[in-house]
């Protein structure tokens, strides 16, 4: 199942005066652009702008999949407590507004959180935009491809809004049960999201040593410095990270400071992401290991609980510690979008885990220095793999 993050702003000058909404609708897992609207509203107040530009975000995303999960971050404390439920929405000319936006997606399938202003810009410039524009039609821009498989035109979506939100409940009910016949359709809340970071480059990564746990715990390369920085600035550009965690190997968290500084995250070090220990095997590239120590490595190619010489961490050793992890982050995150800085063994083990692949899945993957992947952990133990391996941020 998708998952969509919403991003909405509304403001009026004046209060009421003229006014204008934006909205955002991002791919959870990649905090890719895949909608922007906007829209200048004439003569209305601060809220009801508030409320009309989280109805544009909650039809854009529902135009892309009417299956999909949804969050929606908003810095109005009124919209977000009178949406879930908390408040009591009491203003007349909200009312009907909060009640069209609560049928765009069955009920369960939205949950609301409220954000800092300075955490919402991308909304709140494009509601600036119409707000700007003092009377021009409403504007819809799809900067990605990805949402080519939409409905062309979010403004055509409102014309049949009415009539979508009568039968909303009964067409995702009957889409679950061809997609997935004998599921139930329990809400299981919005998943734990786990961006998947692996290091930058050190002096060892390029020479394809073994660099685990048990070795030098060597530094960043330049290279390195500078694959942390250019991940950085893809993280920040997504805006969907919302906590750090890092291995506590220098490389990692040298690679997780600099994500860190952009964002203005405090970093938490958790040691279930550590690498492999590679025993003897540490600094040696395949080639030696094969010339000194040849029936270990054939054994250890074969048999996942066969450890590296001189006493190292087996693949099956390691699978139950990320696994453990993996439960202690997902009850800890729960519909929360988590960076986790780690290494090639737990990146492809978080993976492998997801997917129920064999063990040797493991050297069936291609995992580059400073890549990014993402998993998403539902309540009921389900995951859903979103991305793996992305250098596109590292290309000039």
């Amino acid at each position: 199942m998708r998952e969509f993050i919403v991003e909405a702003d509304g403001g009026s000058r004046g209060n009421p005066g003229p006014a204008g909404y934006g909205s955002v609708v991002l791919d959870a897992a990649t905090g890719e652009t895949l909608v922007e609207t906007y829209e200048y509203l004439g003569v209305v107040t601060n809220n009801v702008a508030e409320y009309r530009g989280l109805l544009a975000g909650l039809r854009a995303a529902h135009d892309l999949d009417p299956s999909a999960r949804v969050h929606v971050r908003m810095d109005s404390k009124l919209v977000v407590e009178q949406m879930s439920g908390r408040w009591k929405i009491k203003h007349p000319d909200m009312k009907p507004l909060a009640l069209e936006a609560g049928r765009v997606f069955p009920p369960g399938q939205v949950t609301y959180e409220w954000i800092p202003r300075e955490q919402n810009k991308r909304a709140d410039r494009l509601a600036n935009e119409a707000m700007d524009s003092e009377g021009s039609a409403s504007s819809v821009r799809k900067p990605s491809s990805a949402g080519a498989g939409a409905q062309a035109d979010v403004r055509a979506a409102k014309a049949d809004a009415d009539v979508r939100a009568a039968k909303a409940d009964a067409d995702v009910r009957a889409a679950t049960a061809v997609a997935s016949p004998g599921w139930a359709p329990a809400d299981m809340g919005a998943p734990a999201t786990f961006v998947l970071l692996r290091h930058g480059e050190t002096p060892l990564t390029p020479q394809k040593r073994f660099s685990g746990s048990g070795g030098t715990d060597p530094s960043l390369s330049d290279i390195g410095r500078e694959q942390a920085e250019r991940a950085a600035e893809a993280l920040a550009r997504r805006g969907t990270i919302q906590h750090i965690l890092a291995s506590p190997l220098a490389r990692t968290r040298q690679t997780a400071a600099a994500v860190a500084e952009r964002l203005g995250i405090e970093v938490t070090v958790e040691d279930g992401l550590i690498e492999t220990d590679f025993g003897a095997w540490e600094g040696l590239t395949f080639g030696e290991v094969r010339e000194r120590y040849p029936d270990d490595l054939t054994k250890w190619l074969a048999d996942p609980e066969a450890e590296p010489t001189g006493g190292g961490e087996s693949f099956a050793a390691t699978a139950t510690r990320i696994a453990a992890t993996r439960d202690k982050l997902v009850a800890a995150y729960a519909g929360r979008t988590v960076l986790l800085v780690t290494h090639v063994t737990p990146i492809k083990t978080f993976v492998r885990l997801a997917l129920g692949a064999p063990p040797e899945s493991l050297f069936r993957m291609e995992l580059s220095a400073a890549s990014l992947s993402a998993v998403a952990y539902y309540a009921d133990g389900n995951a859903s793999v979103r991305l793996l391996n992305d250098t596109s941020h590292l290309r000039p």
